[in-house]
């Protein structure tokens, strides 16, 4: 897996173009980041720069930002709604995919030793980075902020991490650190100012402080008016979405609001969000609402309305969830193919795709007209009474779907590792073992990327029956096709396992593998031949009346 480290520096500057703009073209400039969003905030005088990149590639970005900021930010005259203490006031390294949380401590530590002797200015860490109790919170680091940081720099508790002791008056300080993802999430209060703080104060976990403590976990927030969208706002830093999701944040809010006799008039989410934490939402109100929702793109935007994510500006699902701006198009040149060049690639004068690949795509096609005759029935007035049962049986069939496009390229791939491996030199005795070691896992790959396809398929049987026994009748040709395709599928599949196996010198897991293979393929007929069986007595009982 390719190593994504996402870091979200926050400068001091809202309302400069130019120096908003000449920030995010250092960033763009470092080969190996893509930056993901610019977030400038006038009334906080902030902007929130997110990019993602290998751990070394980030840093670089990181440093070349700080750079130019150092030119061009002079934190003397600087004055906004959002707490600060720097020019470059927060530096925060996030592990999205393939790294460490550790890793991200040591990119955090690498940019504020690098930046510190460079730039000669005060980095803390903070957060997994922090080296003490007493600075692992943002916000102890930044008590009394920049107007406070020339006196603080003088307490011996408060030297820096790394740079100078002294005070920096066109910098201030920096923190660098480490730390799940920070959803920054905004909810628009049409009331004051004031009001806007209480419901902060009653829902962070600090609460009005010792012993008075607010209802949410994992939840810093203030309220603040903003000038530019001429309404209140409760501003939040949710610290671990596990814990307070912006859904719940969002229902809390509401409650508070209704108390106050103010409206809430929907939510803005600063910077980017974990496609989880949109999902987590969903799951929210599809289950509260009782909603039958199975395709991700409408639960998105189920969940943009809820919140009311488009209320000041537009929510742009791809440029806002950190897996969909990050996402690679998947190496499926089979499955992402016409239908026509997948045949007449099958047809070619070459081993593959062959009888694997076909038997996915076939198993899919079955459980692709159970999916299409269960979606056909739901929602339809004369099978009302029967909507209960369909939204328990149309997700099994889309997922079993949904997952065995993706074997069909997964069975090409194996024997061309197989193919590879075959091609290795023979020349010594040592040549010779580590062939057969590579014949051998090509082997086993392509078999247990087979049997994949068999359970799959396997997975989809109690609910393509139910659909048979109450799925539309006019569809009942559907489902024949589709039980028959299912059946085909996974017995293709099986045939390549079999003939797979003797080539395998593991005779425990050769009996394994025939055992559980055998078992799922003699099911497949069964489940089959039960399906045609209901279907003819379906028919039979229809024409009799």
């Amino acid at each position: 897996m390719k190593k994504i480290v996402e870091c979200v520096p926050n400068f001091s500057d809202g309302r400069n173009e130019d120096t908003i703009n000449a920030i995010a073209e250092a960033i763009k400039a470092t080969e190996g980041v893509a930056l993901l969003d610019v977030d400038p905030g006038k009334s906080t005088n902030r902007t929130v720069y997110t990019f993602v990149g290998s751990p070394e590639a980030v840093v670089e970005a990181a440093l070349s930002a700080a750079r130019t900021a150092k030119a061009l930010i002079d934190m003397k005259n600087q004055t906004g709604e959002h707490p600060r203490m720097g020019a470059l006031d927060v530096c925060p390294f996030v592990p999205v995919a393939g790294v460490t949380m550790q890793e991200c401590v040591e990119c955090a530590e690498e940019f504020g030793r690098r930046a510190a002797e460079e730039l000669g200015i005060p980095i803390y860490l903070y957060e997994e980075a922090a080296r003490s109790e007493t600075r692992k919170k943002l916000p102890d680091i930044r008590k009394g902020e920049y107007e406070a940081l020339e006196a603080k720099l003088k307490l011996p508790e408060w030297k820096p991490d790394f740079g100078p002791a002294e005070f920096v008056p066109e910098w201030g300080a920096t923190a660098a650190g480490a730390r799940k993802f920070l959803i920054a999430y905004n909810v628009n209060i049409l009331g004051t100012h004031n009001q806007a703080h209480r419901i902060a104060l009653n829902l962070r976990e600090a609460g009005r402080g010792k012993g008075n403590p607010g209802r949410l976990k994992e939840c810093k927030a203030m309220g603040w008016w903003v000038d530019e969208y001429n309404m209140a706002q409760l501003t939040c830093n949710l610290t671990d979405y596990h814990t307070t999701s912006p859904h719940i944040l969002f229902e809390e809010v509401k409650i508070d609001a209704a108390e106050l006799n103010i409206a809430v008039a929907g939510s803005e989410l600063v910077g980017l969000i974990p496609l989880e934490a949109m999902l987590m939402a969903a799951d929210f109100y599809i289950e509260r609402e009782n909603l039958f929702i199975i395709e991700e793109e409408q639960k998105i935007k189920l969940v943009i309305d809820r919140l009311g994510l488009n209320s000041v500006s537009a929510f742009v699902p791809e440029r806002r969830i950190i897996e969909y701006i990050i996402k690679e198009e998947p190496d499926e040149p089979l499955a992402g193919s016409t239908l026509r060049e997948f045949i007449e690639q099958i047809a070619a004068r070459t081993a593959a795709p062959g009888g694997g690949s076909a038997a996915a795509a076939i198993a899919a096609i079955g459980a692709a007209l159970g999916t299409m005759v269960a979606r056909l029935t739901y929602g339809v007035r004369k099978f009302e009474h029967l909507d209960k049962y369909m939204r328990e049986i149309i997700p099994p069939l889309y997922d079993a779907t949904n997952a065995l496009i993706p074997m069909i390229d997964a069975d090409t791939n194996a024997f061309n590792d197989y193919m590879e491996a075959l091609r290795l030199p023979k020349k010594t005795a040592e040549d010779i073992a580590v062939r057969a070691e590579a014949m051998q896992k090509g082997l086993k790959k392509a078999i247990e990327v087979q049997l994949a396809t068999m359970k799959l398929g396997d997975s989809a049987w109690e609910a393509m029956a139910g659909i048979t026994r109450h799925g539309n009748p006019a569809s009942a040709s559907d489902v024949e096709v589709g039980a028959r395709a299912l059946e085909a599928g996974i017995w293709g599949a099986y045939r390549n396992v079999l003939i797979n196996l003797p080539e395998i010198t593991d005779e425990a897991f050769k009996a394994a593998i025939k055992a559980e293979a055998g078992a799922i393929a003699a099911r497949a007929k069964r489940n089959c031949d039960d399906i045609l069986m209901i279907l003819d007595k379906r028919q039979s009982d229809g024409a009799a009346k």
